[in-house]
């Protein structure tokens, strides 16, 4: 490789142990402002990263490496990449030279090792020229009920894993593209995805982008693991700020915020006393937040419950870091337990994955049209207008009178109905609560 020479813009060591450390794998991410690259390491080593114009190259020098992986084969079509060199500088440190299409914005860090994942050096090259999402002005006074869908994990995260390989990042992100499609079926409703592909976002990235898009709810999905392969069943959870309601619950959030450890975020370590990590008390002004999510955590939980076994049949409260957004009700749904044999195989099923969103959508589709948020489209139908339910498979009288807040006595006055039976593809009217 001919002597690289030029630095113009950036220069980082990070000071960890010096050893002659083994790159064990290449692997390359692309997310929608970003592409991340990670190097796997047998141990932890220094590195130094800087740029280069004329052409423009990120260039980065990991102390005492060796190269054990290829980098053949890396998906770099779709990247600011136009390719990857390496070569042995000063004959004891592995130099990586990315030749760039165009500028990036280059940032690095080391991750220690954990659990199961090896130490980690992470390049992440930031787009210069990202065109940024708008907020769509709404005409008039009205506007749609947003819904932001958040498919947990991804990318260097994989989440959970079940038999055969089946992992939760997988699952989830086809069960919110499906959520995605249901929720927008409806009139007055627009859903947004916080994850559209196989990337990383960080927990409170996530909770930036529901707020940054005004939802009226964000919605976190997962399909997470426990310690007995015989745990099973969807659940719902809000946050709490007065720790978990079940030692699954505490379980649980602890598994889910330990992910900017697995995923990357940053100079994010084990030492950081922030809110993100450390699992302070909320502040007293989310009160209102958290009773709303409960409500819609509650009709989501009951129409879940007339398709799939509830692992509780109450919502559950925990310290989850992404759902702890002061202004922006926020729910968290296991979708089952990818740990327990039976439901991975159901969680796999294309079929159930979308049954699963449709029911979800059912449950807020249904909060959101007994309680409209005001300035909203189904705020101006009125709240006094009748509304019209078919019924579905799985579908109860009391499961429908329970998402509507409304009596049996009332479902069935109003319907005519003399006794409870109900079948699929009848239409019910449904009375104003």
């Amino acid at each position: 490789m001919a002597r690289l020479s030029g630095v113009v813009a950036l220069a980082a060591l990070v000071a960890l142990p010096v050893g002659a450390a083994e790159v064990e794998g290449v692997r390359l991410w692309r997310a929608p402002d970003h592409t991340r690259l990670v190097l796997d390491l047998d141990g932890p080593a220094e590195h130094k990263l800087f740029t280069l114009e004329s052409p423009h190259r990120v260039v980065i020098d990991v102390s005492g490496a060796k190269l054990a992986a290829s980098i053949d084969g890396l998906p770099i079509a779709d990247t600011p990449i136009a390719g990857i060199r390496y070569a042995t500088k000063d004959k004891r440190d592995l130099r990586l030279v990315l030749d760039l299409k165009q500028p990036v914005n280059p940032r690095s860090f080391a991750l220690r090792r954990h659990e199961k994942l090896p130490d980690r050096l992470v390049i992440d090259l930031h787009d210069r020229d990202r065109v940024e999402e708008k907020t769509i002005e709404q005409v008039g006074t009205e506007r749609d009920i947003i819904i932001a869908i958040d498919a947990g994990h991804g990318g260097e995260d994989p989440g959970a894993l079940g038999p055969g390989g089946l992992r939760e990042k997988d699952v989830v992100l086809a069960i919110a593209r499906q959520l995605h499609k249901a929720i927008d079926a409806n009139h007055g409703f627009s859903a947004k995805l916080v994850r559209s592909g196989d990337y990383y976002i960080p927990l409170r990235d996530r909770v930036k982008k529901g707020r940054a898009l005004r939802a009226d709810l964000f919605v976190s999905i997962h399909a997470d693991a426990f310690t007995r392969k015989d745990a099973r069943g969807a659940g719902v959870y809000a946050v709490s700020s007065r720790g978990a309601t079940s030692e699954t619950a505490r379980f649980l959030a602890q598994r889910e915020n330990e992910s900017d450890l697995i995923g990357g975020a940053g100079s994010l370590s084990l030492g950081d006393k922030d809110d993100t990590l450390a699992g302070v008390l909320l502040d007293l002004s989310m009160t209102a937040t958290m009773n709303a999510s409960l409500d819609i955590g509650g009709s989501v939980l009951s129409s879940l419950g007339s398709f799939t076994h509830l692992h509780k049949k109450k919502v559950e409260q925990a310290n989850f870091s992404v759902l702890r957004s002061p202004d922006v009700p926020s729910i968290l749904v296991e979708t089952g337990f990818i740990t327990n044999p039976q439901e991975a195989r159901r969680l796999r099923d294309p079929a159930f994955q979308k049954r699963m969103a449709e029911k979800l959508s059912d449950g807020i589709v249904a909060h959101f049209n007994a309680r409209p948020p005001a300035g909203t489209r189904l705020a101006a139908r009125g709240t006094g207008a009748a509304k019209a339910h078919t019924i579905a498979r799985g579908d109860t009288l009391s499961g429908i009178a329970a998402r509507y807040n409304v009596s049996v006595a009332a479902l069935k006055k109003i319907n005519g109905m003399q006794t409870s039976m109900i079948r699929v593809g009848q239409t019910l009217t449904i009375p104003s609560s």
